[in-house]
């Protein structure tokens, strides 16, 4: 995906530039040890080894918070640290990463008290989750740089996001249309959708499916022989009773493929496909090769991306090395769609994994993002209620 951020942000009108702090350091701190479950206790860094910085800047330094996650659940939390950690590394540039002991705002807010204390002046906070410790962090520590992934207005409320606090959200719904468009294309009828909490990133994923099914299955001359289930887990991780619900979809009602959007959930779509030879979609990043990896080669048919790396990346590069915080603090900004070129983009399937045949191939896909970039193809994205469909959407009690 092409480093375009700045240019996209060029347009964004630009705010007071907010004061760094924190000490001046060469030295790098290790990756912390972690656990598989949130309910661990808060993390502390050790400095290692000296490293001579790649870039002048070198007041920086870089903490990352995790939110429902860790940093080993193959998606938002995994991407936005290895993002950090290899940008960071790269440039000499001091880095690691909290975990809160537990899921709440004060847990959370917790981590950001130690993140300033030990000297880290940009914050970085992947998911909607930090909408509240943001809102009760930012004026405490105005010279800190607070930069969030997926926090949206929706998240924020009636807060004006201030000076020192930036984030960055994506169109789901244009991914999740390409994910719901390819996989009837690739010759699915009976569909299933597995989000994980009913929050605005999800449910724009979930009626972007809904409306790249239906266009498909309309192109197709089908729209009478699809169906699609659609639930939520009402949390973001598998456990043994999202997968029971999955193998009643899969080996009872005759579900082939599961769209499981919600970060570690798609373990419990993955393990109850596995027994049946059935289908997954991933979300946020190419999961095929932990999917495939774990439950069985060529299980994943694609996955609705979000380009968490490269946004990343390309805002701590713009702030470190061009010193251009000013064009981003202060700011929600929505990104999409910024050329006709698949991989430009940042929300996208993959070209490398999503399992391409005759009836849909790259050069179709091309084509529908072509057609989506120009106008010519729309998307709702709408987060009130569910799309209006001509194929049948079954909806189900939320599993928890």
């Amino acid at each position: 995906m092409k480093k375009i951020l700045a240019l996209v942000l060029a347009l964004v009108m630009v705010m007071g530039l907010v004061a760094c702090g924190g000490e001046t350091t060469e030295t790098t701190a290790a990756p912390v040890e972690t656990t598989p479950n949130a309910e661990s206790t808060p993390v502390e860094t050790t400095p290692v080894e000296e490293t001579t910085p790649a870039v002048s800047n070198t007041e920086y330094k870089v903490a990352m918070i995790t939110d429902y996650g860790d940093i080993t659940d193959q998606s938002f939390n995994q991407t936005t640290y290895e993002a950090c950690k290899e940008y960071c590394d790269a440039n000499g540039i001091t880095f690691t990463y909290y975990k809160p002991a537990g899921d709440s705002d004060a847990e959370r807010c917790a981590m950001i008290d130690a993140a300033v204390s030990d000297g880290y002046n940009i914050i970085v906070m992947p998911g909607y989750a930090f909408a509240n410790a943001i809102k009760e962090s930012a004026d405490m520590y105005p010279d800190v740089m607070f930069f969030a992934l997926d926090v949206g207005t929706g998240d924020f409320g009636d807060y004006v996001v201030p000076a020192n606090v930036y984030s960055a959200v994506y169109q789901e719904e244009l991914s999740g249309y390409m994910a719901g468009y390819a996989a009837v294309k690739l010759g699915y009828k009976h569909l299933g959708y597995l989000g994980g909490m009913a929050v605005p990133a999800v449910i724009r994923f979930g009626n972007g499916f809904l409306q790249g099914v239906d266009a498909a299955a309309a192109e197709l001359g089908i729209t009478g022989e699809v169906v699609v289930e659609y639930v939520y887990g009402n949390q973001f991780f598998g456990d043994a009773d999202i997968t029971a619900v999955m193998d009643t979809w899969y080996g009872e009602m005759g579900v082939e493929c599961v769209f499981a959007c919600g970060g570690g959930i798609y373990s419990s779509a993955a393990e109850a496909a596995a027994k049946v030879g059935g289908k997954v979609i991933g979300v946020d990043v190419d999961q095929a090769a932990i999917i495939d990896g774990t439950y069985g080669e060529g299980m994943t048919v694609t996955s609705a991306m979000k380009g968490l790396a490269p946004t990343v990346k390309d805002t701590l590069a713009d702030i470190i090395e061009n010193g251009n915080w000013a064009v981003y603090g202060g700011n929600i900004t929505t990104l999409g769609l910024v050329s006709a070129d698949p991989e430009a983009n940042y929300v996208q399937i993959p070209m490398a994994s999503t399992q391409w045949n005759d009836a849909f191939t790259q050069e179709d896909y091309a084509a529908l993002v072509a057609a989506m970039y120009e106008g010519t193809v729309t998307v709702d994205n709408t987060i009130e209620g569910m799309v209006e469909t001509a194929v049948t959407v079954n909806t189900h009690p939320n599993i928890k």
